[in-house]
């Protein structure tokens, strides 16, 4: 449905680019909708050459009450900040900036969005390996050490990533040619690098089929669905999750951080076309 417009409607939205595979924009409408409030979510599509002036631009105007960051702006908005929450600092990226007087203010939901679908899980999570080093990357190796994993990996590409994300966070690094040995007996797997969107997958057919046959396997895209990644783990068997359950709870998250009300979570859901249980 198309909100309703008028000029005092607030301006609430996603920024990164690309943001067009993004459903945040149905999910956040749906619940200002359904909650009556006069505001709208819109796509902010940002070249990382014009992120400077994106921000600062954002901020003149005074209808723009938050946003999200998505790929690849995470860490970008760190410097433009004049306040974070504790959970931002400690991994480092924020996903979600409110306004405030003298600037823009971030916290990270992804944390917990990340670790919302895997709370129902019954095994014991011991071994996880996560692709990528960038911002959700982080948000993700907290996450994972929050659910008490003691053995995390991140595997990338850049050297000098990954040895940042080793010293910040005391875990495992592993360059991506080393990959097939870091997928050994590991638990949980999770991809956070941009890499299904184009169809691709992070894996091959062989590195899927070593995992051990009760490894979950998480990637935080939800476009296609299934990706190329877990459509080869379902045909393995494994357990599989995709970043929609992820995109619901850190989307409530950020929801209830902008304006302060419990956020509509089921409507949400629904918006997404996915089952949610209060």
């Amino acid at each position: 449905m198309t909100p309703r417009i008028s000029g005092t409607t607030k301006i609430l939205g996603v920024m990164g680019y690309p943001v067009t595979y993004s459903l945040s924009p149905v999910m956040h409408n749906r619940a200002l909708e359904h909650l009556g409030l006069d505001y709208v979510y819109v796509p902010l599509p940002v070249p990382m050459e014009q992120f400077s002036v994106a921000i600062r631009g954002l901020f003149a105007c005074e209808s723009i009450m938050g946003f999200n960051l998505t790929i690849p702006h995470k860490q970008e908005i760190l410097p433009y900040l004049v306040d974070m929450t504790p959970l931002a600092r400690t991994v480092g990226a924020v996903n979600t900036v409110k306004r405030s007087e003298k600037g823009w203010v971030g916290t990270n939901t992804d944390v917990d969005g990340f670790i919302y679908p895997l709370q129902s899980s019954k095994l014991q999570l011991q071994k996880a390996v996560i692709l990528g080093s960038g911002g959700a990357a982080k948000a993700v190796i907290v996450g994972c050490q929050k659910l008490g994993i003691q053995n995390i990996t991140a595997v990338g590409r850049s050297l000098d990533k990954l040895e940042i994300l080793g010293q910040q966070f005391n875990i495992h690094i592993c360059p991506w040619a080393q990959l097939d040995q870091a997928l050994e007996n590991i638990d949980l797997l999770v991809n956070c690098t941009p890499v299904g969107m184009d169809n691709q997958s992070p894996l091959t057919p062989g590195q899927i089929a070593q995992l051990p046959p009760t490894t979950i396997v998480y990637d935080l895209l939800y476009t296609p669905r299934p990706t190329p990644l877990l459509h080869m783990a379902e045909t393995r068997g494994l357990t599989t999750i995709d970043g929609l359950q992820m995109l619901l709870y850190q989307g409530a998250l950020a929801f209830t951080y902008w304006l302060g009300v419990e956020a509509p979570i089921a409507v949400m859901a629904e918006a997404l076309a996915i089952p949610h249980k209060s």
